[in-house]
């Protein structure tokens, strides 16, 4: 029983009845949530089952008929609870128990902050230096800011599975934005600022969100023409920045609330919660479910519009507990934080080093360089373009070096080149795709002369790494390991920085995937490939025409399975069933292979590894047939410090073209020391920038299986803003194709 019965007092005036008057017990036939009950009774005999719950109601009216048998009506009014969904570990103090015990169990992203809290709590978290203002933030503070942040966005109406919008950049207060929308049970839809604002208004609508979470006055500014007329926002929460720098009459009577402000209602509303049992009363709890979407991330568009990947709970805590077999990682080490933090690449590794006690710092592309010196972080994870930036600015430095300090430390990089080349090789390290295994006799000839000759090249390559290459990793910074994903890293790049010593591993996987699937390990850092599969991911590569299964060292269609795989992509079937077969099969649609095993010889520990060789859609089609894969061009192509960017084409063409950003700076400086131009040149023709990007052409891709002919010279850089880069800058070919679409047909006439 809930509550008290309703008690009613007979009398001879409302009843037939000669008794005296009596109190009657009055419950009803049926209780449901109706908005009126009704009681039939005589005055001697009551027939009821259950009893009413007066707690249960605002107000009650009764009415009583006269008769010998009368009927009460009580029309009320019932207050509906309210579902608060929690994260179940983050929340474990809130949630009733029902006499059982609650699971210290991970079943949400957001209870991860509960462990890390109570095993690092006032170690430092986060630090956020270019903000205002800069903030530094401990396990325990980052935790109790989730929790308040949450509860803000429950008192300003925010409901479990609805979208929300997440348009913001990497700061202390995304993660807290994105950590809160979670712990709610709703589900976020995140990208950057440096999205066009007709993909942004796009995303928001095809996601359905019914509210807009900002980064700052600015960037919404820029945003508000198109979105308010164009999209229905319930609220708009600004992360950085005063409200009263927002457009004049742009939000429409949309409430905006700044950040402190849902920190401040959040942390009051807890606190009333937390004194009183009637209110909590007013919820009915539930607990956030693994198979719950916790977010909406949207490709990054290289073709059409981006589509929504639906990811769950599940997803992102497969990578939280297994992305640790790809290299240690204690408290206290630092980690720099530099890529979109909605990148779910650099997402998911967040998410994993806060589970570790490791501090973040936040940086910026601009102030990168001087971070990394500065704070000399143990870990970076980045694209290829920024290793290629680093790399090409060591090489710029040494080249600017008097004749003989250049040419010790070039013949020095020579040695260590050869030296870590013969090292692989004994090592058992050297990626292949040939099935077949070597004789033990060959096997053993290889280890002992790659073995004597590196010993013999030791000494110097000990005396290098002690007076060149450890001034040139304090001038990069990194102390432990640099992680690459995103694309492939150019093999020139990797070798150069194994030759002086900074690991560099690669890692591949998608946004589908939550999104790491392979990855490279400390003692298994294959070059050319992607590592291997991180546990409970199953791999296989298929015929791209007939499906069947091709055996390892076979090029095909990359195929992958587990529980990084997404749900789908949100409102658009015919696509997931296009990328997700009826056995949870997802089609990468990257071309790539799995190395054979081989028990001896120089490839006996790459069996199993994963090699990404490029996309399935970026695949050039000759005229005459042949395909022809972009990648290994451009790859060899960008060794050259004259070509700053590169795109292949020739679809449909009897051979190879390319569009070119030239590197001018370096074009001048090659065409002054070969004297082609006057020492006091400010400018090179482009008939000389065409001429010298046709030698060096020559002479970085003659390797190649295909060559290639004409090409075209452009001045401007392909940049996010001019839509030719993804916000994870990747160059999105069918744009650029586009842009030049007539310079491109002239140029094969």
């Amino acid at each position: 029983m809930l509550g008290a019965p309703i008690k009613i007092s007979s009398s001879p005036s409302c009843c037939s009845s000669s008794e005296n008057r009596k109190a009657i017990m009055l419950s009803p036939v049926c209780l449901d949530k109706s908005r009126s009950f009704q009681f039939l009774f005589s005055g001697s005999k009551l027939q009821c089952s259950k009893t009413l719950d007066i707690k249960q109601l605002s107000s009650a009216k009764f009415r009583v008929s006269r008769g010998s048998k009368f009927r009460v009506f009580c029309d009320s009014k019932t207050q509906e609870l309210q579902i608060r969904r929690c994260s179940p570990l983050l929340e474990k103090a809130s949630l009733p128990s029902n006499g059982a015990p609650l699971s210290d169990e991970w079943k949400a992203v957001p209870d991860i902050w509960r462990s890390s809290a109570e095993k690092y709590g006032d170690q430092v978290a986060l630090v956020d230096p270019y903000h205002d203002p800069p903030s530094t933030l401990t396990y325990k503070q980052l935790e109790q800011e989730i929790l308040d942040f949450a509860e803000g966005l429950r008192v300003i109406g925010v409901k479990p599975e609805e979208k929300y919008a997440l348009f913001a950049d990497n700061s202390c207060r995304w993660l807290v934005a994105d950590q809160g929308i979670m712990a709610t049970g709703a589900i976020n839809v995140v990208r950057g600022s440096r999205s066009a604002v007709k993909e942004l208004l796009h995303i928001y609508n095809h996601s359905e969100s019914v509210g807009l979470l900002i980064d700052n006055p600015e960037f919404f500014n820029r945003l508000a023409g198109k979105f308010c007329s164009n999209a229905s926002m319930r609220f708009i929460v600004l992360l950085w920045g005063e409200k009263s720098c927002l457009a004049n009459n742009e939000t429409l009577g949309v409430p905006v609330f700044s950040y402190k402000e849902m920190v401040k209602l959040g942390r009051e509303n807890r606190a009333a919660l937390i004194d009183s049992l009637d209110a909590r009363k007013g919820y009915r709890y539930e607990v956030i479910g693994s198979d719950d979407i916790a977010t909406l991330v949207y490709t990054s568009g290289t073709t059409g519009n981006p589509k929504g990947v639906m990811l769950s709970h599940k997803n992102l805590l497969h990578q939280i507990e297994n992305l640790g077999v790809l290299g240690p990682a204690k408290a206290g080490d630092r980690f720099l934080s530099m890529l979109p933090t909605w990148h779910t690449y650099e997402r998911a590794c967040e998410y994993f080093i806060f589970t570790r006690g490791i501090e973040q710092v936040y940086t910026t592309v601009r102030t990168l360089k001087d971070d990394l010196r500065n704070y000399k972080p143990d870990y970076m994870i980045s694209v290829p373009l920024v290793y290629e930036t680093l790399y090409s600015g060591i090489q710029k430095q040494i080249s600017s070096s008097p004749n003989a300090i250049k040419l010790i430390v070039f013949s020095f990089i020579r040695i260590s080149l050869a030296y870590t080349e013969l090292k692989r090789i004994y090592e058992g390290l050297c990626l292949t795709r040939n099935p077949e295994e070597p004789s033990h006799i060959v096997s053993m000839f290889d280890y002992l002369w790659s073995k004597t000759i590196a010993t013999i090249l030791w000494p110097l390559h000990v005396l290098a790494t002690k007076f060149v290459y450890k001034k040139i990793r304090s001038a990069i910074g990194i102390q432990k390991t640099a992680k690459s994903g995103g694309g492939s890293l150019p093999t020139h790049i990797e070798k150069f920085y194994e030759a002086i010593g900074l690991e560099v591993q690669n890692g591949y996987g998608l946004t589908e995937t939550s999104p790491c699937i392979a990855g490279r390990r400390p003692y298994y850092n294959v070059l050319g490939s992607v590592g291997h599969p991180i546990p409970l991911t199953e791999f296989k590569v298929v015929d791209s025409e007939t499906g069947e299964i091709l055996p390892p060292g076979s090029k095909g269609i990359i195929k992958v399975r587990g529980p990084p795989v997404m749900k789908g992509y949100y409102k658009n079937p015919l696509a997931t069933r296009q990328a997700l077969d009826e056995d949870g099969w997802l089609n990468t649609g990257d071309i790539g292979w799995i190395a054979p095993h081989h028990s001896v010889g120089r490839s006996r520990r790459c069996g199993g590894v994963i090699v990404f060789e490029g996309r399935a859609k970026d695949t050039i089609v000759l005229s005459s047939g042949e395909n022809v894969e972009p990648l290994e061009i451009e790859e060899a192509a960008l060794r050259s410090t004259l070509i700053q960017q590169i795109v292949v084409i020739g679809q449909d063409q009897r051979r190879l073209g390319a569009v070119i950003v030239p590197n001018k700076d370096e074009a001048l400086l090659a065409a002054k020391e070969a004297s082609v131009v006057d020492a006091d040149a400010v400018d090179l023709s482009k008939e000389l920038i065409s001429s010298m990007l046709y030698e060096e052409l020559r002479k970085w891709t003659s390797e190649c299986s295909f060559q290639i002919g004409p090409i075209l010279v452009v001045d401007e850089p392909f940049t996010i803003e001019s839509g030719l880069l993804t916000p994870t800058m990747k160059i999105r070919r069918d744009q650029v194709v586009a842009q030049y679409k007539e310079e491109i047909a002239n140029l094969y006439k």
